[in-house]
């Protein structure tokens, strides 16, 4: 476990809607109770990489771990580092290569537009989440402290990156037992299955390469039997519930102009940026696209869209 980010601000946080709650599955909390191992001083190293760090550098998150550096060009000043003492390194959560994680998300290929106005969001407070202590509360503090030259050196920087797949959706009855590290499920370390009912399961294939902030990271994504398939079918007819998804994100889901392709994203982020919607605390510049076109859509379906999404290359 790397870090536990207790200081997170409150003003990330909005009522969740009536009716269902946050799926916890998909807003995985830092027990307080979490202890971090003390580091040694021992270099530490990833797949394919000749880079080593310690665990007090990945812990920094005014440092970006470049395991890869010719996955992408250089970073700029920002992305590298940030600026402290209010400004973090975006590569620090968001990876050296854009590539993000289901704790957050990936800002590879993302427009620049659509980049600067989420960061615009988080300073206004137009975006939030459902469940406190989730990683939006370090973008409002970023958000409010960063000029618009790094947003635009950031945005510039990640909007040129092309993004990789990394998920592997896996339809199943069972899924592993899990734990929490880091804002962000894992296989439980006793093992076992349970069965995995109307939820998401996604947890990192190599830990280590998790915890390590490695860009190259792979993840599971375990889905209810029949969901991408019904996942399918609701983003090309809207099921009588919504509207065809491609209209905006297009037909590939690969985006539109200024809006952002969901293709191969991460599904437990989809279906907190769902949920998050539908409870009107994600209420930036695009939520009066959104809104009318979640409102009448169900965990459910926010499952099945998700799973059909991740499952696509990007």
């Amino acid at each position: 476990m790397l870090l536990s980010l207790s200081f997170l601000s409150t003003l990330a946080v909005g009522d969740p809607p009536p009716g269902e709650a946050p799926p916890a599955w998909a807003y995985p909390v830092n027990s307080p109770n979490l202890t971090v191992p003390a580091d040694d001083g021992t270099p530490l190293h990833v797949p394919d990489s000749e880079a080593a760090f310690t665990l007090t550098q990945i812990r920094d998150l005014n440092f970006s771990p470049d395991w890869h550096p010719g996955d992408h060009p250089p970073m700029p000043e920002v992305v590298a580092r940030g600026r402290k003492p209010a400004v973090l390194a975006c590569g620090c959560c968001h990876r050296a290569d854009g590539s993000g994680g289901p704790e957050n998300a990936r800002l590879a290929g993302l427009p620049g537009a659509y980049i600067a106005q989420q960061m615009a969001d988080f300073k206004s407070g137009a975006r939030k989440t459902s469940v406190g202590g989730r990683n939006p509360g370090l973008m409002v503090e970023t958000a409010r402290a960063i000029t618009s030259g790094d947003i635009e050196a950031a945005a510039g920087y990640f909007s040129a990156l092309t993004p990789r797949s990394t998920i592997k959706v896996v339809e199943v009855v069972n899924a592993p037992k899990t734990r929490v590290v880091d804002w962000h499920l894992a296989v439980a370390l006793t093992g076992g299955t349970e069965p995995l009912g109307q939820r998401i399961i996604e947890v990192p294939v190599s830990i280590e390469q998790f915890e390590r902030r490695d860009g190259r990271s792979r993840w599971v994504a375990y889905v209810p039997p029949g969901s991408v398939r019904r996942g399918q079918e609701l983003v090309a007819t809207g099921g009588g519930k919504t509207v065809p998804c491609g209209i905006c994100h297009g037909s590939d889901l690969k985006g539109l102009g200024p809006i952002p392709g969901i293709a191969g994203r991460s599904p437990s982020y989809l279906i907190r940026q769902l949920y998050d919607f539908r409870a009107g605390v994600r209420a930036g510049a695009s939520s009066a696209l959104m809104k009318p076109v979640i409102e009448k859509l169900s965990t459910n379906d926010m499952i099945s869209l998700a799973a059909y999404a991740a499952s696509l290359n990007p």
